[in-house]
């Protein structure tokens, strides 16, 4: 296995960016919004590359596969439904083209002479998880109550409210085993591109009784995979782009307390006392926790307009291993 460190001064980090991040509020969803958001985080990557690191970019979907099973239900008089692992390799490629257009853009603008590429990528889920017999992740966008208990009714969906932020359908959320495109990323990687992949937590797969692979109806944890691909590659760090600066105890309460740094003991410590809430910070946590506990270095988490001054230590919460 090549080593890629030396070819990234600062060290090889997998920057995971929330699919929500990409949409400001219910009245910026268009492909342009998204777009514009994307080139905004995109400026904060290029300098995060230009500082020296080797960088394999993921991305959340759930908002993004919603709408394109959205649009696929108003249209059944007509046309054919799309499966979720379609839907999901369909968000791949649009969010990927904008995150490898914007980079791509910026490198040219600084003369940094990089380039970015996108990769479809598979991820291997076992098909007896019990994840299956017990749908948790949130996919689509957000609901008022009585629009989410008239889809259940209707559509059969389950919902559920989503950490105080409003209602969203969920979904299968199987742990993620393998990467299957890994040695791809890992050759991109060493030939000095800049990769996104593991889009939307990759594309759920199973091997069938023959060893061949199949895609199923499930949505991968996009934190997890990201963490899974990290330790693959032996990446120094795991970056959490999301919505909130840091990570914080008693979220939302008055005693609300902002975390500047954990160890991962107390990262542990404070997932098992619940401050963390299912669905939004909690995925987040236990990613890192994988992560550190199988041989990472640093984990950071924060919003993208920080992720400079996170990296330099004046932003973001820091989660080291013991």
């Amino acid at each position: 296995m090549e080593d890629l460190k030396p070819q990234g001064k600062a060290g090889v980090a997998v920057l995971a960016i929330g699919g929500n991040s990409l949409i400001k509020d219910k009245q910026h969803t268009r492909i342009s919004d998204q777009f514009q958001v994307t080139r905004e985080t995109c400026q904060h990557i290029a300098s995060m590359i230009e500082g020296g690191w080797r960088v394999v970019v993921t991305h959340g979907n759930g908002p993004q596969v919603g709408f394109i099973l959205r649009r696929a239900e108003l249209s059944l008089s007509e046309l054919h439904p799309v499966p979720m692992d379609s839907a999901g390799a369909d968000t791949q490629g649009s969010i990927g083209y904008m995150i490898q257009q914007s980079l791509d853009n910026e490198f040219r603008k600084r003369g940094l002479g990089q380039h970015a590429v996108t990769v479809v990528t598979q991820v291997l889920v076992e098909d007896n998880d019990p994840a299956f017999e017990k749908p948790s992740k949130p996919i689509g966008s957000f609901m008022e109550k009585d629009e989410a208990m008239k889809r259940a009714k209707e559509e059969g969906w389950i919902v559920v409210e989503d950490a105080g932020r409003g209602w969203r359908r969920v979904v299968p959320s199987p742990i993620p085993r393998e990467i299957i495109e890994r040695a791809s990323i890992r050759r991109l990687l060493s030939g000095g591109y800049t990769v996104i992949a593991v889009g939307g937590g990759g594309i759920p797969v199973v091997r069938a009784d023959m060893g061949e692979l199949k895609g199923v109806d499930a949505v991968i944890d996009k934190d997890r995979a990201s963490s899974l691909l990290a330790r693959r590659i032996g990446a120094d760090l795991l970056m959490i782009s999301t919505a909130v600066d840091k990570v914080s105890l008693n979220f939302g309460t008055p005693e609300q307390k902002d975390l500047d740094h954990m160890t991962l003991s107390e990262a542990k410590q404070y997932l098992a006392e619940g401050h963390f809430a299912p669905g939004s910070m909690a995925p987040k946590i236990e990613a890192v926790i994988e992560f550190l506990e199988k041989g990472g270095r640093l984990a950071i988490i924060t919003v993208p307009e920080k992720i400079e001054a996170a990296l330099a230590g004046q932003a973001g919460t820091r989660i080291s291993a013991d």
